[in-house]
């Protein structure tokens, strides 16, 4: 008989806490703040996970070698938060499990009293693990969107995460309505000015989590592919040095936000470098690691959710 989700996400969180426990040397209340939950389900965890015979004389899942390269990453890139999934053998750049745990995430602070502002990204990864998250009733908290929710074509944007995510929470919510790219600085300059949008961006600069994508930019870049730029930007801004973006934000490979091209025509909320709140980036691929070690290098995130392929490339050098 087949695993449900329900069992396996719970001997997941048995491997985490036996991980914890046996290996890392951590007391049970440490587990359960380090988890999120409370010492008594931290104590059930780390007994199932015995019971289960996930740990004799080391953990026997791969969570444990996922929980290693967590531990190495936070290391080597100084991370607040960091969690390495096991990669699909079957479908080695699905998101799914990296959405799984972004999902996570999102609900651990959904689900905390202490009220809250969460602001989010876009994108295939975004819309992933938002659709992960069951439904809940978050009043409390603020939900803000970090990218402008309208596509060039004037309709809204299909990957725009913001509204979906206040659906399954009721939580209030803050869109940026605006084009992701305005047709010029000028623009730009001047529609920020209004007080609305103003507002947004002042609540989101002011978010206990973000939580982003990561794209890259070369030929097959996203901003491009779904006709937010034409090839000509696209070259320019290759042309400058852009190897990534982080919320439509250019960034070179050392992390600099870069300096014209399409990044003068945005609406996107700024990035503070160093990420100054709990920012973290959910991204995986051959083709995102380049990305993702330029926005860890550049501290644009001080958070990382991937898989162990990207991982173990992301530690080569």
């Amino acid at each position: 008989m087949a695993t449900s989700d329900t069992e396996k996400s719970k001997l997941e969180d048995a491997a985490r806490a036996g991980w914890l426990y046996y290996i890392a040397g951590n007391t049970q209340d440490e587990i359960a703040k380090k988890l999120k939950v409370s010492r008594a389900t931290a104590q059930r965890l780390v007994s199932l996970c015995l019971s289960e015979r996930l740990i004799t004389f080391k953990l026997e899942h791969p969570i444990a070698a996922c929980m290693e390269l967590a531990a190495r990453l936070t290391d080597k890139f100084s991370l607040r938060y960091c969690e390495v999934v096991p990669t699909d053998g079957v479908a080695p750049t699905s998101v799914t499990g990296v959405a799984n745990r972004a999902a996570a995430l999102l609900e651990s602070m959904l689900r905390a009293e202490k009220p809250a502002i969460i602001a989010i990204g876009t994108g295939r990864t975004m819309r992933a693990a938002v659709e992960q998250v069951p439904p809940m009733d978050c009043p409390n908290h603020q939900l803000v969107s970090l990218v402008g929710n309208i596509s060039p074509d004037g309709s809204a944007s299909f990957f725009d995460t913001l509204a979906r995510l206040a659906d399954l929470t009721k939580a209030r919510h803050y869109p940026v309505p605006l084009p992701v790219f305005l047709a010029s600085d000028a623009e730009r300059q001047q529609v920020l000015k209004i007080a609305p949008i103003s507002r947004v961006r002042a609540l989101a600069e002011k978010a206990d989590l973000r939580l982003v994508g990561i794209g890259q930019i070369d030929q097959n870049a996203q901003v491009y592919v779904d006709g937010f730029v034409t090839r000509d930007e696209l070259l320019e801004m290759l042309r400058l040095g852009a190897v990534a973006e982080v919320t439509a934000w250019a960034i070179d490979a050392e992390g600099r936000i870069i300096n014209g091209g399409m990044n003068k025509r945005l609406s996107s909320v700024p990035l503070p470098i160093p990420a100054n709140n709990q920012t973290v980036a959910a991204a995986l691929g051959p083709s995102k690691v380049v990305p993702i070690r330029a926005a860890l290098i550049g501290r644009v995130v001080n958070g990382l959710i991937t898989d162990e392929a990207t991982a173990q490339a992301l530690l080569k050098n």
